[in-house]
């Protein structure tokens, strides 16, 4: 376990290294990349890095310290561990959940109600995740922030629009990320990728794995502009058809140890990395 967590800084034109507590956060200056990824909290979270690459990813999206930036889906928190000590300190990190009436319509209502207490409830999580005082950290359901329309520079969303896209909710999702942001405002995906010739209804989400060309599709058909694409997050060995999805591959294995060095050797799966912009 780590105790401390090591951070770099400009001194008098040299580059100084000190170290923070392990729940501590800077308040004198900004935190690297390298530093965020080796606080203690992201323990268990680390033995990912090596297949999400998020330094890479980040610095793809441009995401920076000052950004109003908003998370998409973070569930159970693995970026937000990164992306809310990054720019609550300069900047304001924003948990943005589904909205639950559509989302998660006719499911139990118990768990609903639960889930709709996830603005108030989420930056909870967070503070106990990463020792922030929670100053600069908010959240909302997508439908319901009217206080951040046309104020986010960014939002970024990992591995998720398969969920939307098998509810027939992308379309009025994005929808929201538009009102959300700033004119240039910049939206960052990572999503499962589907062979561009997969059969139609093995690539509509349902196995978590979406074409690339129709991502952006969705996107453009709501007034955003494609900036770039990158390989970061590719993975050739896999092959992309596994009949359970995404899930056949770690972190999940759901086929348990039938055939699991097999599925450990491959790794997590391919995955896009798009960059988009409302003009």
């Amino acid at each position: 376990m780590h105790n401390t967590l090591t951070r770099l800084a400009l001194v008098g034109g040299m580059l100084a290294i000190t170290t923070l507590g392990a729940n501590a956060h800077d308040h004198g200056g900004e935190m690297s990349i390298d530093a965020l990824l080796e606080a203690d909290y992201r323990d268990d979270d680390r033995a990912r890095d090596q297949y999400r690459n998020p330094a890479e990813t980040l610095e793809f999206f441009g995401i920076k310290p000052n950004m109003v930036l908003g998370e998409y889906g973070p569930g159970g928190g693995w970026y937000t561990r990164i992306l809310a000590p990054m720019v609550a300190k300069k900047g304001t990190y924003v948990g943005i959940n589904a909205d639950v009436e559509t989302y998660n319509a006719g499911q139990d209502a118990e768990r609903n109600a639960q889930r709709k207490l996830f603005p108030t409830t989420f930056p909870t999580k967070v503070t106990e995740w990463t020792g922030l005082s929670g100053d600069n950290i908010s959240a909302v359901e997508v439908d319901e922030a009217p206080e951040w329309a046309g104020k986010l520079d960014a939002i970024v969303t990992f591995r998720g629009l398969h969920g939307l896209t098998r509810k027939n909710l992308a379309d009025e999702t994005l929808k929201h990320f538009y009102g959300l942001l700033k004119p240039g405002g910049i939206v960052g995906v990572v999503q499962h990728r589907a062979k561009e010739d997969a059969p139609y209804d093995y690539a509509r989400g349902f196995r978590g794995y979406l074409k690339q060309s129709e991502v952006i599709a969705t996107f453009e058909s709501q007034g955003f502009e494609l900036v770039k694409t990158a390989e970061i997050n590719a993975n050739p060995a896999d092959e992309a058809n596994w009949e359970k999805g995404v899930w056949t591959l770690p972190p999940t294995l759901t086929n348990g140890d039938t055939d699991r060095e097999k599925y450990m050797a491959i790794g997590e799966t391919d995955r896009m990395t798009l960059l988009f912009k409302k003009p």
